[in-house]
């Protein structure tokens, strides 16, 4: 694999902020001593221009190249999840109950390699605006910053990203134009009827049977009301009623979640729920409360742009997947690309536990590949006029 030799040489050092990085995680908006971390690197680098406090705890860091060109944004994301870690690494979370389990220390890592790199060679015309973004896995610090118009306000006019992905064989770079990744939308449904003794259901409106019923119904909802050669997912993940064999309880919640691509089969998810959820708890007699949440829209890759991050990839690695299957995953990157064209990647790190999984890691040896490939894409976009 051709990493850039300069890089390569960062290679130790990439490793010891991902540790660090991974030892010390934060969640959602609350990235505030992981973005002090990446802004003392970055200084250390000699870049002056850093803002701070962006969506909370993100920076934006530029890099200026030499002469006029143009800008394009790098984004990593900084945030961990909120889970117990079993990897047994000497390096493990030091804080209970949270952990870098989808590799973004990782990502940050990646981009402060770039970083580096691009502020010591300077070796490309315009600007380079480097994206250092909280809340990823919870309320979308992505949405949040294009939002706060990070991309007006730097002159961001294409953006990229890369994500670690243990399914794949090290140095392994996949994508694909269009859609790769869907839209999440959530939904919780409390359902009341009247409680009593299990002895005497006739004096009771058991929410129960009701609640069967409706997780019976939503699986319609993708196996008879969409076309077959499309995607969609209805996932029923929390049904949490009663307390007692002899007692029917007051209440029963159900909640879960609703995967997509098409806008219009989205629409059409949402109305059914809505109608199963409302005709169901009619025919039962109980009230139904139901919060429908759209969360991350699709995520879908511009085709000039994805053909263009595939060209410069395979000047970094041996293998590039250019028709990538897309995923039910969804990420708030989709934000910065409706905002901007761009692409969004995977970088195979050699296959492994999967991404949330409490026994996952980040292979440090991926992390000189990521950064590569970002400095090419920069080099390659902005050239140097000879």
């Amino acid at each position: 694999m051709p990493i850039v030799n300069r890089i390569a040489d960062y290679a130790e050092e990439m490793k010891t902020w991902r540790r660090h990085l991974h030892r010390n995680p934060e969640l959602s908006l609350d990235c505030h001593q992981t973005a002090a971390f990446v802004v003392e690197r970055l200084r250390e680098f000699g870049i002056t221009e850093i803002h701070e406090g962006i969506a909370e705890s993100g920076v934006v860091a530029i890099v200026e190249g030499q002469g006029d060109g143009p800008v394009t944004g790098l984004r990593a994301d900084m945030d961990a999840l909120p889970m117990d870690e079993e990897t047994g690494a000497e390096y493990a979370s030091e804080v209970p109950g949270k952990m870098h389990a989808c590799g973004h220390d990782g990502h940050t890592a990646m981009l402060l390699g770039a970083a580096k790199y691009l502020a010591e060679t300077r070796n490309f015309a315009g600007k380079v605006a480097l994206i250092f973004q909280p809340a990823e896995e919870t309320i979308g610090g992505g949405r949040i910053m294009v939002e706060e118009g990070i991309m007006e306000r730097f002159g961001i006019e294409q953006v990229y990203a890369l994500h670690t992905d243990p399914s794949r064989p090290l140095g392994e770079i996949a994508t694909r134009p269009g859609p790769l990744m869907a839209a999440v939308d959530d939904f919780e449904l409390r359902l009341t009827g009247r409680g009593g003794h299990a002895a005497h259901p006739d004096t009771c409106i058991d929410p129960i049977p009701c609640a069967l019923a409706i997780g019976q119904a939503l699986q319609t909802v993708p196996s008879r009301n969409t076309d077959p050669l499309e995607s969609l997912v209805v996932s029923l993940t929390v049904v949490q009623t009663g307390s007692a064999t002899n007692v029917i309880p007051e209440t029963a919640y159900l909640a879960g979640t609703v995967r997509s691509f098409d806008p219009g089969i989205r629409d059409m998810a949402e109305k059914r729920i809505r109608e199963i959820v409302a005709g169901q708890a009619m025919a039962y007699g109980l009230r139904a409360e139901l919060d429908y949440q759209r969360n991350y829209p699709p995520t879908i890759n511009h085709a000039e742009q994805t053909a263009f991050a595939v060209e410069v990839a395979r000047e970094v690695v041996a293998e590039v997947v250019d028709d990538s299957v897309p995923s039910m995953g969804a990420e708030d990157f989709s934000y910065m690309l409706e905002a901007r064209p761009g692409a969004f990647l995977y970088l195979g790190q050699g296959e492994g536990p999967f991404c949330h999984h409490p026994k996952f890691d980040f292979n440090d040896e991926a992390a000189p590949i990521g950064a590569s490939f970002f400095v090419k894409l920069v080099e390659a976009r902005q050239p140097l006029k000879r």
